[in-house]
């Protein structure tokens, strides 16, 4: 996890906003440091100790550099007392020799205090640093209108140090975020493009394995229906490849009714007596499409892990929400006798294929319209899979079959 933060924070520093802020940071640092060595300069012209306490304020930056920078985390975690506690003594210190010119300092510890200690603390800390170069100015017999400036002027430097560094941290992470948001969206976009061709080519490759054995056992006794089974064979194979090319361009539009007259079809090729009604009113495109995917994937997985005689499929109202039901008896006798000794509920959950993930991605389609998906074994033995999805009107119903 720290490399993969080590890694956003180089990302980082050729990012606008995050250079920028830091940028402001380094320019306020900087301008302390500019008017702390000019008034030590002035005051103390020639002085053996003013070297000294031009690289003491140097240090004070770094330490205050420690403790705001995003980049510092590692290092604050495990030097944070250390390095306030030597801001600390580089702040009142030098006072014993430069008098209350230093009192500029003490906005820097203050900050450090709000940025490294929680709650009450650090604001108490904050308080008391205030309090005590007050207490400095008043102790070096300061004029009253010198003693309100320095009181001010620490209680706003600390404030401003404070903001910046807040500033720098949240720009940062902002950022971060945003890498973030663009990785999920990646992911996210990977996942549809799987679920997409899952859905698509599971139905198109079993039927055009079940198309190619019925033409094989016709081929023989009946050539012209195995010609017009590998015909559509062809048109299947067609079909596959423009989805799978509409898959890639990012979107895709599938009919209810004409998923379920290919539903038919299929079916009916494999010796299965289907039954079919669908009543609805004309279904907004993105319900349309995601019920034709479920009704799409319960055929397929029908086909593939089932002995089927006789499947019904229906689509009309239940109350506010549009309900696509498909019923089969295609239950081995040994999960008909597993469903009877547990006691499963109608309509409990089961497993309706063998290690696929179709399941997974209907729930996730569904529920990203509002919409909910229940499968699993009646108390007749049947199988039954149920996909509800809300819709607000429902007029003009009309009998597709």
């Amino acid at each position: 996890m720290a490399r993969d933060e080590t890694a956003g924070d180089e990302g980082l520093r050729h990012e606008p906003a995050p250079v920028f802020a830091l940028g402001i940071l380094y320019a306020a640092l900087l301008a302390y440091l500019v008017q702390v060595s000019v008034n030590l300069i002035a005051i103390r012209p020639g002085s053996p100790g003013l070297l000294l306490g031009i690289a003491a304020f140097v240090v004070i930056c770094g330490c205050q550099l420690v403790h705001c920078l995003p980049q510092a985390k590692l290092v604050r975690r495990r030097f944070g007392r250390l390095t306030l506690a030597v801001q600390t003594l580089l702040t009142y210190l030098p006072i014993l020799l430069f008098g209350a010119i230093w009192g500029a300092a003490g906005g820097f510890l203050a900050a450090s205090g709000l940025m490294l200690l929680e709650g009450a603390w650090a604001w108490i800390w904050y308080g008391g640093v205030v309090l005590s170069m007050t207490g400095v100015a008043v102790l070096y017999d300061a004029r009253p209108q010198d003693v309100v400036y320095v009181a001010i002027s620490t209680l706003l430097s600390g404030l401003m140090m404070y903001g910046l560094s807040r500033l720098v941290q949240l720009v940062v992470e902002l950022h971060r975020a945003r890498g973030q948001l663009a990785r999920l969206a990646v992911a996210q976009e990977r996942l549809r493009f799987a679920r997409d061709l899952h859905d698509l080519l599971g139905y198109s490759l079993s039927a055009i394995t079940l198309k190619s054995e019925v033409a094989i056992r016709l081929v023989h006794s009946h050539p012209a229906r195995a010609a017009e089974e590998l015909t559509s064979v062809l048109s299947i194979s067609r079909q596959a490849l423009a989805d799978v090319r509409a898959v890639a361009r990012g979107y895709r539009d599938m009919s209810l009714a004409g998923e379920a007259e290919s539903a038919r079809g299929m079916l009916e090729a494999a010796d299965i007596a289907v039954e079919t009604r669908i009543e609805t009113s004309e279904l907004p495109g993105v319900v349309d499409t995601t019920l034709a995917t479920v009704l799409r994937e319960a055929v397929t997985n029908m086909l593939r892990h089932s002995k089927v005689e006789h499947c019904r499929i229906e689509v009309g109202e239940q109350g506010p929400d549009i309900r696509l039901r498909i019923v089969n008896d295609g239950v081995p006798e040994r999960r008909r006798a597993a469903a009877r000794g547990v006691g499963q509920l109608p309509g409990a959950r089961t497993s309706w294929e063998e290690g696929g993930s179709g399941l997974g991605n209907l729930e996730t389609r569904l529920a990203a319209i509002g919409g909910s998906l229940a499968a699993g074994i009646q108390p007749d033995g049947t199988f039954q899979v149920v996909a509800l999805v809300p819709l607000a009107q429902q007029t003009d119903l009309r009998s597709v079959s």
